[in-house]
């Protein structure tokens, strides 16, 4: 299996999201996100991704949250937030988003992340464990903890 890569802000990426964009959910294309970061020259990508045979078939975000806004985790304390998990229709079910996940647990820090109805044995299986729901932190979503 090919592996876990930090995806370039560059309109060639950009131009594969746009496939994400047409197989999958709107809300997790991405699209506007790495555009707007296509503005910002110093910006670290927080873009990770997985390619078959030149094409990328497997990507998400992830982002550090510092301890001061941690509202998840006792105590306090530095912790990756996992955003827009999504596999390509034709390649779920290879292993390509376990191995981002396990990707992102090698960084050591926790992870924190809000799973979408149908994902949830995924990331029982990695790990990861609901959150008591609190309506006024986490208003509608469905957070999933993990710790190292």
């Amino acid at each position: 299996m090919s592996q876990v890569q930090k995806l370039r802000i560059n309109f060639k990426t950009l131009e594969e999201f746009k496939k994400f964009r047409e197989n999958g959910l709107e809300e997790l294309a991405m699209h506007e996100e790495m555009q707007s970061k296509l503005i910002e020259e110093t910006s670290e990508s927080p873009f990770y991704g997985i390619y078959e045979d030149g094409k990328l078939v497997a990507r998400m975000s992830l982002y550090r949250i510092e301890a001061k806004y941690d509202r998840y985790f006792d105590p306090p304390q530095d912790y990756h937030e996992l955003w827009k998990l999504e596999v390509l229709p034709g390649y779920k079910g290879k292993g390509y988003g376990s191995a981002l996940v396990r990707y992102a647990q090698s960084l050591g820090l926790p992870i924190k992340t809000n799973v979408r109805l149908g994902a949830q044995e995924f990331f029982i299986r990695l790990g990861f464990s609901p959150v008591k729901y609190d309506p006024a932190r986490d208003r509608g979503e469905n957070p999933y903890v993990w710790k190292p």
